[in-house]
């Protein structure tokens, strides 16, 4: 520990991504990344900037990809935020809509970044305890709080809230913020932007990352009330107004445009997942539904983390969490059919050893 960090970073536990070793060709099936390329016209938008213009700073205000998403969703630009990935974004919310000293909900089972934030940001916590079947118990956020978050899906367990079960928390904490994080909504459900002009105490925060295959630009956005997005340029503005640079500005205005390849690559990622999910369910495992580009499992005769071991000395990279309650569980992301066959493949043969 150095003797220089600051009393945050002595205390904080940082968010720790999924591995990446590079000491062999994997297939990797660990951080949920999309397997299929970027839209052509993405490639191309992204040579056709890389030239002289560079030298200048990106445009602050992002207008033509915030009017490009507000098209896609019905909603004015003034509704929508962008920010340097979907991290950052929420980091900016934790920081606009809840108070230090106050106590936020979300579950106890969900994704590893919102304890990092709240303790980051000295803002207490409450967690809702999934049920037995992984499921988050709607009545639960009608405790008292000071604002609510989780994702829908849910990440690590890929369960998804049905929109009706949505707008009933919105309407039961109308004084408060409700985050609901959209990293996975394009492989199955119904995105809660219908209800923004509905709920001003909604936002929704996407990505771009995952079904847009864009992980590498960095592009994530809110969709709000303009009070709310009011919110979050504020405290953008006080931290680095040029968030998205120019290159991933003009790639994904091309990404939200090029509507034929998306639905291609999302319905290709979708079919897979139910095949590879019923694949497993014939050779024992537990899987439960999921509208990800993941599914969890655990399997009854061998531990997770040595299925997780096993794969791994096979080149096969999935996601193991050493946690209360899931620690007999992998998150495996959905790859081309080709690696989830090998994926299958090797677990038979982990099994049958």
């Amino acid at each position: 520990m150095s003797k220089y960090w600051s009393e945050i970073t002595k205390e904080i536990k940082p968010y720790i991504p999924g591995e990446q070793p590079k000491d062999k060709t994997y297939i990797k099936l660990n951080t949920n990344e999309n397997p299929y390329p970027p839209s052509k016209r993405v490639i191309e938008a992204i040579k056709n900037t890389a030239n002289e213009k560079l030298k200048l700073y990106p445009e602050p205000t992002v207008e033509k990809l915030r009017d490009t998403i507000g098209e896609y969703y019905s909603l004015k630009n003034t509704q929508v935020f962008i920010g340097n990935g979907s991290d950052e974004v929420l980091a900016f919310a934790f920081m606009a809509f809840f108070n230090p000293g106050e106590t936020i909900i979300f579950p106890d089972i969900t994704y590893s970044f919102y304890p990092v934030y709240a303790n980051l940001f000295k803002i207490n916590y409450n967690l809702i305890s999934l049920d037995d079947n992984f499921s988050i118990p709607i009545e639960s956020f009608s405790e008292k709080n000071s604002g609510i978050i989780f994702p829908n899906p849910n990440a690590p367990t890929g369960k998804y809230i049905d929109i009706e079960y949505i707008e009933e928390i919105l309407k039961k904490n109308m004084d408060k913020v409700v985050i609901v994080d959209e990293a996975y909504i394009d492989f199955g459900g119904i995105s809660s932007a219908k209800l923004v002009n509905k709920y001003p105490n909604l936002l929704v925060i996407q990505t771009l990352s995952k079904s847009r295959s864009l992980a590498g630009l960095r592009v994530g956005f809110a969709l709000g009330h303009e009070d709310l997005i009011e919110g979050l340029n504020r405290i953008k503005n006080s931290i680095n107004s040029y968030t998205i640079d120019t290159l991933a500005l003009y790639g994904s205005i091309e990404a939200i445009k090029d509507e034929g390849y998306f639905e291609e690559t999302r319905t290709k990622i979708i079919n897979t997942r139910e095949r590879i999910s019923n694949e497993l369910k014939n050779i024992g495992f537990y899987v439960i539904e999921s509208k990800a580009n993941f599914v969890f499992i655990s399997h009854s005769s061998v531990n997770a983390e040595e299925l997780f071991i096993k794969l791994k000395e096979k080149g096969i990279l999935v996601r193991y969490f050493n946690s209360p309650r899931i620690d007999n569980f992998l998150r495996v992301s959905i790859g081309t059919d080709e690696e989830m066959d090998a994926f299958v493949k090797g677990v038979k043969e982990i099994l049958n050893s």
